[in-house]
């Protein structure tokens, strides 16, 4: 296969806020050409069923954040195939998983929930930011956002605690501000952004939001939509920036 048509990449797209950005861009795109990755494809069902709806449109590979050889295999296989990327979002992100949860004190610091919270929300990104370079174009527009947190800004925390992924997704922060100086040296159209999708209905929140009001508690369809409307408007002097969902600056 050669697709010289524009690609786009959604890493971390077998639920949530990923499957979500898949199924608005399929469903407002037609003619695009999208890759989603997630680390266990054949578990994927509503990826699988996607698939059978959309054919050969849609291809799913599998990529585990926290595997620089499985980022790596599949960079090669989007290369092989002659891909062309517009548009990369990294989605995949940890907050809790079983016997691990946020921190409220310092005394429920742990080292292997900072180390799994970097490891998928800073690192992973980066990662995939070093193997999917070489398929952005080196002078149309492309962009590469990273989902961040407003919980990540610096100058925003007024509450502590969350210590683990608040680091991690400042980190992200300065990570994709690095990025976006390095690769524009090398794609001239390149933006680099980090964006909050606000607090989003899924797995990821789902324990945390029953004190958030209804209006400022987004489905994972309006979530996508409002991203890709985001993307849309992004032009050169916003990369490097961190962007909330509607568009508007958030502090570091």
């Amino acid at each position: 296969m050669n697709d010289a048509t524009p690609t786009v990449l959604i890493q971390g797209a077998s639920r949530g806020i990923g499957l979500a950005l898949v199924e608005a861009l399929l469903a407002s795109s037609p003619a695009m050409p999208i890759v989603a990755t997630c680390r266990r494809p054949a578990a994927a069902t509503a990826l699988t069923e996607l698939t059978s709806q959309h054919g050969a449109r849609l291809s799913v590979l599998s990529l585990d954040v926290t595997d620089e050889g499985s980022i790596m295999r599949a960079a090669q296989i989007l290369l092989a195939q002659g891909r062309r990327l517009s548009l990369l979002v990294n989605c995949a992100g940890f907050l809790h998983e079983e016997g691990i949860v946020p921190e409220r004190r310092l005394a429920e610091v742990e080292a292997e929930h900072l180390q799994r919270a970097f490891a998928v929300n800073a690192i992973g990104p980066l990662l995939v930011a070093k193997h999917c370079a070489p398929l952005f174009e080196r002078e149309a527009r492309s962009v590469l956002a990273n989902l961040s947190a407003r919980v990540g800004s610096i100058g925003d925390n007024q509450l502590g605690g969350w210590y683990a992924y608040r680091a991690s997704k400042a980190a992200l922060n300065m990570l994709t501000r690095n990025l976006s100086i390095e690769l524009r040296r090398r794609y001239r159209g390149l933006i680099c952004v980090a964006l909050h999708p606000g607090t989003v209905d899924t797995g990821l929140s789902a324990p945390f939001n029953a004190r958030i009001p209804a209006t400022r508690l987004f489905s994972p369809a309006r979530a996508a939509r409002q991203l890709l409307a985001v993307i849309a408007r992004l032009d050169d002097a916003d990369s490097g920036k961190f962007l909330a969902w509607d568009g508007s600056h958030i502090s570091w």
